[in-house]
């Protein structure tokens, strides 16, 4: 059972990190229409700046499972690696519940955030007008996501292994 939830968790990391990976690829695609529409044919872009903010913005809460799964994040780790085996456990454990419990308290307040504006139809100060509740989605979603990989990184911190071996 715990080896399918870590599993199932860690694809779905991944599957979200190509998702993140195809928007950024989509706004660097966008911001180059961007350039060309303004720069040679002078005509106006309205839809264009907002797409490119909330594509970059989702990939990079998105990418953020992915990131923790493949320890992509930067991290001061001196201390740690100076101390004992069970210290470095003892404060990988404390890392991953504090990781867990901000990961949580930001999928309920993003929840919120989404919520209000999916209720109340708020839509961006733009031009374009657009309904935000579509580009406020990635953050609970993603928040969720980060939570069920700490989730996965505690039980293998605390079990010792991966579910293949032994945990690095």
């Amino acid at each position: 059972m715990t080896r399918s939830f870590l599993h199932a968790v860690d694809f779905l990391s991944r599957a979200v990190a190509i998702l993140a990976g195809l928007l950024l690829v989509a706004s660097m695609v966008v911001i180059c229409q961007m350039i060309f529409m303004r720069y040679v044919f002078r005509a106006p872009t309205i839809w264009q700046t907002d797409f490119v903010v909330f594509t970059a913005t989702a990939a990079v809460f998105l990418g953020a499972p992915y990131v923790l799964l493949t320890r992509g994040h930067v991290g001061v780790d001196v201390i740690e690696l100076m101390a004992a085996k069970p210290v470095q456990r003892a404060l990988g454990i404390i890392g991953a519940v504090l990781g867990l419990l901000f990961a949580i308290a930001m999928t309920v307040a993003s929840s919120m955030f989404f919520h209000e504006a999916y209720v109340n139809e708020w839509r961006t100060s733009t031009v374009a007008a657009i309904t935000l509740w579509i580009p406020l989605l990635p953050l609970p979603v993603s928040f969720a996501l980060l939570s069920l990989q700490y989730v996965a990184e505690l039980v293998r911190r605390i079990s010792g292994t991966d579910g293949f071996g032994a945990h690095p």
